[in-house]
């Protein structure tokens, strides 16, 4: 199965960690439905595929009720540390503080490496109710290949790249972790899913390409994202300062614009559930 496209290289970061911001959203267009509260629930799953492959959502049922999820990669790779080390900064306290402000749930794909780099950032995002951690493997190696010049996971060190990257997310205090997974650079094929079926997650894709990975005209993001959402839209994005860096600009126009047009923002887990 070919790969479902993300944007060339390995990306990193996201989170702060920081209180809830208090400043309430701008208030939404009439015809815009109200966001429900956060509650705590089971999240959504899909049941596996035939011969227990692990099943792969890509975008929600389209409805009259417009719902569209964004997600957001946080992934860093094993052997990153040293550029963070020498001072580079992969987070985006600008777009986590802009998310909280403009109450935007939103869903996280983080690498466990990326955890152990910034726990205090984890936990942060892992216990605020408005996001939600899914799993984005232990070093955002490739499933498969080619992807995108990742190096490649080994077949029978799939399972433990899973577990690894579960381990280290839970380990920094983090409550609110899902069972999804999603592929290093969006590339998998059937072998990956059978070998990955037991870890019992559900493999989490998208329909909408941001385009923010090493972009730099936020327009250009914005419109790409306006024009691709649907009523059951999921859209990728990233949440690193130095390898996505009109990232929040981008969604500071993206959001009132969907909200204008009667949008209401939900976790992926929310809309896996329909």
């Amino acid at each position: 199965m070919a790969a479902l496209g993300v944007l060339g290289a390995v990306l990193v970061g996201c989170g702060q960690a920081e209180p809830r911001a208090a400043a309430e959203r701008p208030p939404a267009s009439p015809s815009a439905p109200a966001e429900p509260a956060h509650a705590t629930r089971q999240p959504a799953v899909m049941a596996p595929g035939p011969g227990g492959l692990t099943p792969v959502f890509e975008r929600g049922p389209q409805h009259a009720a417009k719902v569209v999820a964004l997600s957001f990669d946080a992934d860093m790779t094993a052997d990153e540390g040293a550029r963070a080390a020498a001072g580079e900064r992969f987070d985006n306290p600008e777009l986590i503080a802009l998310l909280r402000r403009l109450k935007v749930p939103a869903t996280i794909f983080m690498t466990g490496r990326w955890a152990e780099e910034y726990p205090d950032q984890a936990r942060s995002l892992g216990t605020d109710p408005l996001f939600e951690i899914g799993n984005h493997s232990y070093s955002h190696y490739a499933f498969t290949a080619p992807c995108y010049g990742l190096p490649t996971v080994a077949k029978d060190a799939m399972r433990e790249e899973v577990r690894r990257a579960f381990g280290a997310i839970r380990g920094t205090g983090a409550r609110n972790v899902v069972p999804y997974f999603r592929f290093p650079g969006g590339c998998y094929d059937d072998e990956t899913l059978r070998a990955l079926g037991p870890e019992k997650v559900t493999a989490v894709q998208w329909d909408v390409v941001s385009g923010d990975a090493f972009a730099t005209d936020a327009d250009a993001v914005a419109e790409q994202v306006l024009d691709g959402v649907r009523s059951g839209s999921l859209v990728v994005m990233h949440c690193t300062r130095s390898a996505a860096p009109v990232t929040a600009e981008a969604v500071r126009r993206v959001v009132p614009e969907l909200r204008k047009r009667g949008y209401r923002f939900v976790k992926v887990s929310e809309l896996m559930a329909g």
